[in-house]
């Protein structure tokens, strides 16, 4: 969409959306005095660190750091950029997201409208090919095939399962009447060109199984041949709308039958993922053809806390097994699982469902191989250990990995299965390894000076700024950060606002940071002491101010008369001193 998203608004939404609301419909809290307290959604622990101020609007975990407001909370446990968690946001409170006018409104007004006919014309698509699997003189051969794969019309009709025609035109002739239409048709991959320059469809004599983002959208498909001869599976190319490593098939249905499942099972094709939805499992997700990716496995982590990787026990399924092992390793945090099944040859989880029911599926998913037997089973798979060769031949390419791993548990628990099979003890190989990066809880890093009190103070406190006039004055203190002090002291004045709301205001410059920190600073004061220790910090300031000036003056007296004006300037700040000492 073009435009940026309004300040003003965003300010308005952090008013109106409850931190402990949002937060609570993902992670279960409990009262604890004025807040409300979990177990931290973004790290293992036993006992609750994570803490949810209403007051503030503002969450923060002591035992990793992570804090936030209502949006950032969204952007991270939802895996959301910031206009996307703006929007999700906005769609809990029932609201409409405005836009700002860009600076090129025709620019982005093209971009805007752009977008919205890619997409319009992905569903048009989508719904051609339901159409054809209805209509279409081949429908009865098509209907029967899925039929034969035991598919209920419920079923096809969730996934939108559709039908490509066995014409070079279909689609073409439907959507392709003009050159604008044909190019577009040809960006979004819909269509191909021949040497010769003539269009003709993509996709040909295929069911059709299209591909939806995590908002619902149609953005790409994958087409299955029916019999004959080409390849099984042909796939969207990446296109402005499609980018196969963010997206993941069957993610935004199994969204829709269960938000947070227990686990998720990864297979390797689409009509798995169907089949084991029509078996009633809808925790399954297929990575589009592509060895699973960081930025698929990060999602998936965020929506459960186990994933089985099930796929074929050939050499491509245990390769693609592999190579998302080794895309997880960074990712593992105590309390995550991760486990492989590698079915027989000629077996996948449609056959294993249809033949067996789901149950036998299920219970092959508990007996899955943990990921820390796996990992060395394939490394194993062509060294022979028995020899010193093999030992110093699986240290040197185990090394490397384990100290990827970002979980303390299975990090150790790596290396002492390692050790185990190298002879060593586990002390004498922790001396080869890199010490890991643990996570602990943030230590305060700046000196805490008056001024940076003060503005802990009222990012905390927000309300203060109404219990002190703002001194415009004092920006001729020749103290580092008055400036921000002042900015945010007039910011807090203007209205009533929350720790959440004055932080947004700030997240696009280079204090958004450093004032996130500050706006976790333990200040051990009671909350009745709180407006006076601010009121004592600003006359501290204004005292620095005034001694400032009056050594500024004496310096000028030195150099010359100074007139009779500053005289008696000098003389009132040198009695207020004096008194003040």
């Amino acid at each position: 969409m073009a435009g940026l998203i309004p300040k003003s608004f965003i300010h308005d939404l952090l008013e109106r959306a409850d931190i402990v609301e949002i937060v609570d419909s993902r992670v279960p809290l409990k009262k604890a005095g004025r807040n409300h307290q979990a177990c931290c959604p973004f790290h293992n622990e036993k006992t609750p660190s994570f803490t949810v101020s209403q007051d503030k609007q503002f969450y923060h975990c002591f035992g990793c750091g992570e804090h936030g407001n209502a949006i950032d909370f969204l952007m991270e446990f939802d895996g959301l950029n910031f206009p996307d968690a703006v929007e999700e946001l906005a769609g809990i409170m029932g609201v409409e997201v405005p836009r700002e006018q860009p600076e090129n409104p025709q620019l982005a007004q093209k971009k805007q409208q752009q977008m919205q006919d890619d997409s319009e014309l992905m569903s048009k698509t989508a719904r051609f090919f339901q159409h054809q699997l209805k209509h279409h003189e081949n429908s009865n051969r098509v209907i029967d095939y899925l039929k034969g794969r035991g598919l209920s019309g419920e079923t096809v009709k969730r996934f939108q399962i559709g039908y490509a025609p066995d014409a070079w035109d279909g689609l073409l002739s439907t959507f392709g009447s003009s050159a604008p239409q044909r190019q577009q048709l040809l960006e979004l991959k819909l269509i191909n060109r021949n040497e010769k320059g003539r269009h003709y469809d993509f996709f040909r004599d295929r069911v059709m199984f299209p591909i939806h983002d995590r908002r619902g959208r149609v953005v790409g498909f994958g087409g299955r041949i029916i019999d004959g001869d080409g390849p099984k599976y042909l796939n969207s190319p990446e296109t402005r709308l499609f980018h196969k490593g963010s997206e993941l098939y069957g993610y935004w249905h199994m969204q829709q039958a269960v938000r947070k499942p227990e686990q998720v099972c990864i297979v390797e094709g689409y009509m798995d993922v169907v089949a084991l939805s029509e078996a009633g499992i809808h925790y399954a997700v297929a990575s589009l053809g592509t060895a699973t990716t960081s930025e698929q496995l990060q999602r998936l982590f965020r929506t459960s806390g186990r994933i089985v990787c099930c796929y074929d026990g050939d050499r491509a399924g245990r390769d693609a097994a592999w190579r998302a092992l080794e895309n997880a390793l960074p990712l593992l945090r105590d309390g995550l699982d991760m486990a492989f099944l590698f079915l027989p040859e000629g077996e996948d989880p449609d056959s294993v469902v249809r033949e067996h029911g789901a149950e036998a599926f299920e219970r092959e998913l508990k007996k899955a191989t943990p990921f820390t037997e796996y990992f060395f089973e394939h490394l194993q798979a062509d060294i022979d250990v028995s020899s010193d060769a093999g030992r110093s031949q699986l240290l040197n390419i185990a090394k490397p990995l384990i100290e990827k791993v970002a979980s303390e548990y299975y990090r150790d628990t790596l290396m002492q299965r390692l050790a185990e099979k190298l002879r060593r003890e586990t002390s004498q190989l922790e001396r080869q390894f890199e010490k890991p990066q643990r996570q602990s809880r943030p230590k305060e890093s700046v000196k805490m000076t008056p001024l940076r009190k003060a503005i802990a103070l009222l990012l905390q406190y927000p309300q203060l700024a109404q219990s002190v006039p703002v001194r415009e004055e004092l920006r001729e203190l020749q103290v580092s950060g008055i400036d921000l002090l002042i900015a945010l002291h007039k910011q807090c004045a203007e209205r009533q606002m929350t720790t959440a709301q004055v932080l947004e205001g700030w997240r696009d410059t280079e204090y958004y940071q450093p004032l996130q920190k500050l706006a976790l600073w333990q200040h051990q004061l009671d909350e009745d002491n709180v407006e006076q220790e601010f009121n004592d910090i600003f006359i501290y300031l204004i005292d620095q101010y005034f001694e400032q000036r009056a050594n500024a003056l004496l310096k000028k007296e030195q150099e010359g008369a100074l007139t009779r004006v500053e005289r008696q300037e000098y003389q009132t700040l040198i009695q207020y001193l004096s008194k003040a000492r």
